[in-house]
């Protein structure tokens, strides 16, 4: 298979930029989907409107831990049978994922419809903006399944070895949320409403784009019928996996909450809209890390599967590279134009823009560590070890992040809140460096042993 054979053979290098620039270019194009909704949420309806939409993060981030669970697991688990020549197994993967993502996917909807304004009211939601909030969420949450779909399938595109296709996906979707975001906002005036739906048709076109991918000629892996009953086995496979990156989702949302929560009681309504512009620059920044987990795990997970440690290693070292340089240039443009990058989401409301601009110096102040800390995080994720990647993931989001958001903002207000982040990343980074080393010291042995093994089967040969 030419695809295998690029993995276990081209330059780790070359494959990392090749797999990562496209990866790098969707997850900003997938960013752009929540920032674009933002910037013209914003500019065009106002300051209690994108304060109403920041309150309905917490869900749409547990939507898309949905699509994480089952398509970041399905995606590491295709690596590691393509490592190992099982192409049929990777398929029942890919089966079982498209069944999952359709079930998860519509649990959530029912769930969230169900449960909607006790959610957004918990989460912080006043009378100035439980409107706003729920008509936009309303209808994100109708679409939840096409999202899930296109976005989790197209993690198994990358896996399989097409990361130019998984990057026209979601370039697709995103000009098209672009161009309906304009037309329905400020053609038709449709407000909230018109970002929301804008978003929900896009994720639709993504979704289309994706199953005729895997039902055509040009894709490895095929969905076929009958993989998608659901095996236990293979369920489980892809959740212990999966349950990383969900569980960091979950987390994630859950902090959405509880900084809500201390926004509110601190800063009122326009800290809450703060953060949501401030999440949004974070975002831009993280994308690209993100990106080049996608680019780096099929190539960790494939020559992990292949047992080529050698090469493992090399792509881990240059991932952690870039994802540091980016989050270091990122942070720098921040503290450099933070004026300038605020007023992109919010035009004409003073306070607003000072309370941002106040706010995301501080929110920031480690953020060149964060590179480092996901990537790492990452890797364990792509090489099946799921529960040291979810403890790693979760020290940034829940172990340390939350007792500093209950702690701090008792203390220091306001700025209590903006603190506890950069507290948070510091300290995770660091014990995540020690995790990693005990790792690659393993990486290490497990090779020099392979390699007495060689030499004894040659000697014995001779």
């Amino acid at each position: 298979m030419e695809r295998s054979k690029k993995l276990a053979e081209e330059g780790v290098g070359k494959l990392l930029f090749e797999f990562s620039i496209p990866a790098i270019v969707g997850m900003l194009v997938n960013s752009l989907y929540i920032i674009i909704d933002r910037i013209f949420i914003g500019r065009v309806v106002g300051a209690m409107a994108i304060s109403g939409v920041s309150l309905t993060f917490p869900i749409g981030i547990l939507i898309m831990g949905f699509g994480m669970l089952v398509g970041i697991g399905g995606a590491a688990r295709i690596s590691i049978k393509l490592g190992q020549h099982k192409k049929e197994d990777a398929e029942k993967i890919l089966g079982n994922a498209f069944t999952l993502l359709i079930i998860v996917s519509l649990i959530v909807t029912f769930l969230g419809i169900m449960f909607m304004e006790p959610m957004l009211r918990s989460f912080g939601a006043s009378n100035n903006t439980i409107g706003y909030a729920k008509e936009f969420i309303t209808i994100i949450l109708a679409g939840a399944v096409l999202q899930n779909l296109g976005f989790g399938l197209n993690n198994i595109i990358r896996a399989e070895g097409n990361p130019k296709k998984a990057m026209t996906t979601m370039l697709i979707g995103c000009i098209l949320n672009i161009i309906l975001d304009y037309i329905f906002i400020y053609v038709f005036n449709f407000g909230i409403k018109g970002a929301a739906t804008a978003t929900v048709i896009s994720q639709g076109f993504n979704t289309i784009w994706v199953l005729s991918y895997f039902s055509g000629k040009s894709s490895l892996l095929k969905l076929r019928r009958r993989n998608f009953k659901l095996e236990k086995d293979v369920v489980l496979s892809i959740f212990a996996i999966g349950m990383s990156p969900f569980a960091m989702q979950i987390a994630a949302s859950a902090v959405n909450v509880i900084l809500n929560k201390s926004l509110g009681v601190y800063g009122g309504d326009l800290a809450i809209g703060a953060f949501g512009i401030i999440n949004s620059i974070a975002t831009m920044i993280l994308m690209p890390i993100f990106g080049i987990n996608q680019g780096s795990q099929p190539i960790i997970g494939f020559n992990y599967g292949a047992k080529k440690y050698e090469r493992v290693k090399r792509a881990l070292k240059l991932a952690v590279v870039a994802a540091t340089v980016i989050a270091t240039v990122g942070t720098l443009i921040v503290f450099v134009f933070p004026v300038v990058l605020v007023k992109m989401f919010n035009k004409s409301d003073v306070s607003l823009t000072q309370i941002t601009t106040h706010g995301i110096k501080i929110f920031m102040l480690m953020f060149p560590l964060v590179g480092f800390q996901i990537v790492s995080s990452n890797f364990f994720q792509a090489i099946g070890k799921a529960k040291i990647s979810m403890f790693l993931a979760l020290l940034r989001q829940v172990i340390i992040l939350i007792p500093m958001l209950l702690i701090l903002p008792s203390i220091f207000k306001l700025n209590g809140v903006w603190a506890a982040a950069p507290i948070s990343d510091f300290i995770a980074s660091i014990l995540t460096a020690v995790f990693l080393s005990l790792e690659v010291k393993k990486l290490k042995e497990e090779k020099e042993s392979l390699q007495s093994e060689d030499k004894q089967s040659k000697e014995c040969l001779e």
